[in-house]
């Protein structure tokens, strides 16, 4: 059974579009067109690959399946085109990283930084996501390379140890809480908060923390960065959960207390994950053994 690159690209952003035609608007193919090739496909392997309704298209059972064999398939071809990259002047080398918002703020600028230095033909992709979000998109071949924390299962996956840090709980000097040295997040969600934005994935980890306790966080001000909550939290508007290496290095400069949070959650391991660690471009390689190296150097 062969098949083709074009096909599976097609219905790989047709898939991630949850439309025909937006996945084949990515593909540069005429509606039309993309229509035939994905009937041809379906004729092809036997099966129906789409479900489709007036909401849009939605992959089948067989269809995910196949959807996962074409990002790998997919993949394997842009590896390929990597670890050929430096013997090719003109081709630049692409990794894409997802990570928490403790790596994405804290770790990574300087791991980062030092690496494209030393690679300036490569590029980088970095969004952050939650850690379950994460390690689904490198098992399924979305990313190269993954940064998690927290108890996440890793099924056939490459798990090497990173950096360790906490959440803990920022006040004003004058806040209520100040005197606490350590609280249980319960116990903070009388009080207003300062956050992140919505899409951000500390945001979203501590808005399932209080649902889990079957609370609501209150959150009075949502801001774009770290320094500027620090600022809030210190002008006593509300209080704030943040790493601890990012509190500590606010407090330096800023009228902040640091409480410790009781929680098990609040101990965050932060793990680098990869799907095959030979199996990603050289460049990528790269990548992962700078953050090894990174994060045993960090070790105390």
């Amino acid at each position: 059974m062969r098949f083709d690159l074009v096909d599976l690209k097609l219905f790989t952003h047709i898939a991630e579009a949850q439309s025909l035609t937006g996945g084949a608007q990515r593909s540069h193919l005429s509606l039309a067109a993309a229509s035939t090739r994905i009937k041809n496909l379906e004729e092809h392997v036997g099966v129906k690959l789409l479900s489709r309704s007036s909401q849009g298209v939605k992959v089948t059972g067989a269809g995910e399946t196949l959807l996962a064999h074409a990002r790998r398939v997919i993949r394997q071809l842009e590896q390929l085109s990597g670890d050929l990259q430096e013997y090719a002047s003109g081709v630049r080398g692409h990794v894409r990283v997802f990570a928490n918002t403790t790596a994405m703020s804290e770790f990574l600028p300087a791991v980062l930084r030092t690496y494209l230095v030393n690679h300036p033909d490569v590029t980088i992709d970095m969004q952050e996501r939650l850690s379950p979000d994460i390690v689904r998109a490198v098992q399924e071949g979305m990313v190269d390379i993954g940064i998690i924390a927290g108890n996440v299962r890793t099924e056939g996956l490459e798990v090497m140890p990173y950096r360790s840090d906490r959440l803990v709980l920022a006040t004003a000097l004058s806040h209520p809480l100040a005197e606490r040295r350590s609280i249980d997040f319960i116990d903070t969600l009388d009080y207003e908060f300062i956050g992140l934005p919505e899409a951000s994935a500390l945001h979203t980890f501590l808005n399932r923390a209080a649902t889990d306790l079957q609370r609501e966080l209150r959150w009075r001000v949502q801001v774009s960065n770290f320094e500027t909550a620090c600022r809030m939290i210190e002008a006593n508007v509300g209080v704030g959960v943040l790493p601890e290496s990012t509190a500590a290095r606010h407090a330096g400069t800023m009228a902040l207390r640091i409480v410790q949070l009781n929680d098990e959650w609040a101990e965050r391991k932060l793990q680098i994950c990869v799907a095959d660690p030979e199996a990603l471009p050289l460049f990528a390689r790269k990548l992962v053994d700078l953050l090894v190296e990174d994060g045993l150097g960090r070790q105390d």
